[in-house]
């Protein structure tokens, strides 16, 4: 079975595009959207909700799988068979489509872009749901871009004497889709044409991790991807290659890479599509020779709670385990859905900051989800960063969550240590640069 269609809904669970259900009765992408928005309502706390909601009013089996992207809801409706993971795997391939065509996805920007919106749908989604044509390089060629449309629009003017119009076949025809598919590589244009040819790296790479509450680590796991983003002239074949590729395992490479040479080489080998592009995914495998599988933390966190009648107070310590500065670190405490406010004081190093935070942190209370944050800019090496307030609620034994969440972010920084050992260029004689950064972030559930 495949999937039976999308639905984009704005935050207040309105339907703004859809694709055309034909096959199915009216109410069908109705059941769907009342199944998701019961849901949403039914949700004790933000993020609660399962991403794949099942729709009991129907007979046959059939559900929805959504995710969030700017406050909206993207739906991908499959019934019988369907793996939810082909509807996810599709959902996020259009996703990036979307962002590639018009840079923020929002309410208003696909309000602006209804023709083209259901352009992309119609050229990415066929009519017995199946995905079709995922890649930006090929659609760029089918669907004109917002930018570009205007551009025509203002050099072609139907009041101009000689210039054929675009139901004569001028402008507009020379994009259609008969050039779309004149590359024998599916993912890369024919004669494209640089000034100046670079591509550049990003190892991005994230660690997952679970603490007990009485400091060790339950389990954490690093994964990574190559991001890439080339501007080269006609069709460049690359070879790149690691000075330590035995860290990365559980690969998974653009249609681009060529299998057999990595099986073989441990390289990578490559013509790249035009612009950004994943290159891989991979799992960080630390060496045989540790103790323990679990990728260390790069932080500590000492918690003491004290629960009361209508409320409680705690006093939190974060320190880093890293030599590397981490950026935009956020801790976020759940109060329980009766929790009615909260009042904090910060300190760093042993000196107060304030009651509300200054340029070391700061912490807010969201009244509409019950969760406190906690807000650290830059966290050094050196020195521990203090969060002491207490909370009320309206119930006698309040229920807060017993764990934190914490997301941060490292610049400059690899957990797997993965090293470029060089980039080769063949079939093209021009030279290009060629740049890598690293960067890391993390994603930890802290339990008290």
């Amino acid at each position: 079975m495949a999937i039976d269609g999308l639905i984009i809904l704005d935050p207040a669970g309105r339907p703004i595009i859809q694709s055309s259900y034909t096959t199915f009765p009216a109410a069908y992408p109705l059941l769907h959207i009342e199944a998701l928005n019961n849901a949403l309502a039914k949700a004790s706390r933000e993020g609660s909700v399962d991403p794949v909601v099942y729709v009991e009013e129907l007979s046959c089996s059939t559900a929805c799988c959504h995710v969030e992207v700017g406050g909206m809801r993207f739906v991908a409706t499959i019934s019988g068979d369907a793996d939810p993971l082909i509807a996810f795997a599709f959902l996020d391939a259009f996703i990036e489509i979307l962002q590639d065509y018009f840079g923020v996805v929002s309410v208003a920007t696909l309000k602006d872009n209804f023709d083209i919106v259901y352009q992309l749908l119609e050229e990415t989604l066929d009519s017995s749901g199946h995905p079709l044509t995922t890649s930006p390089n090929a659609l760029s060629d089918i669907v004109l871009s917002p930018s570009l449309i205007s551009k025509l629009l203002a050099s072609v003017s139907p009041a101009t004497p000689g210039v054929p119009s675009a139901r004569q076949g001028g402008s507009f025809g020379s994009h259609g889709a008969g050039g779309a598919f004149t590359s024998p590589i599916p993912w890369r244009k024919a004669g494209v044409r640089h000034n100046h040819n670079e591509i550049l790296f990003d190892v991005v790479e994230e660690i997952r991790g679970i603490v007990g509450k009485n400091g060790t680590t339950l389990v954490s796991n690093v994964f990574g991807k190559i991001e890439s983003n080339a501007k080269l002239s006609g069709t460049p074949d690359l070879t790149l290659t690691f000075t330590n590729p035995n860290v990365m395992t559980e690969c998974a490479f653009h249609p681009c890479v060529r299998l057999q040479k990595w099986t073989r080489d441990n390289a990578l080998s490559f013509v790249p599509p035009e612009g950004r592009f994943v290159l891989a995914d991979y799992q960080y495998r630390p060496p045989q020779s540790a103790l323990i599988s679990n990728v260390p933390i790069p932080l500590s966190l000492k918690a003491n709670m004290d629960m009361g009648e209508f409320g409680g107070t705690f006093a939190l310590t974060l320190t880093s385990r890293l030599i590397k500065v981490m950026e935009n670190l956020e801790l976020n405490f759940y109060l329980g859905e009766d929790a009615t406010g909260a009042q904090c004081t910060l300190s760093s190093a042993g000196s107060s900051v304030g009651s509300v935070g200054s340029a070391d942190g700061s912490w807010s209370f969201n009244s509409r989800t019950k969760t406190l944050r906690w807000e650290i800019l830059n966290m050094r090496s050196s020195g521990s960063w203090i969060l002491r307030g207490s909370w009320t609620s309206n119930i006698k034994a309040p229920r807060p969550a017993h764990a934190f969440q914490i997301r941060f972010e490292i610049p400059s920084y690899s957990f797997s240590s993965l090293k470029v050992d060089q980039l080769r260029l063949s079939t093209e004689t021009y030279k290009m640069y060629k740049g890598v950064r690293m960067r890391s972030k993390g994603s930890i559930e802290w339990r008290w």
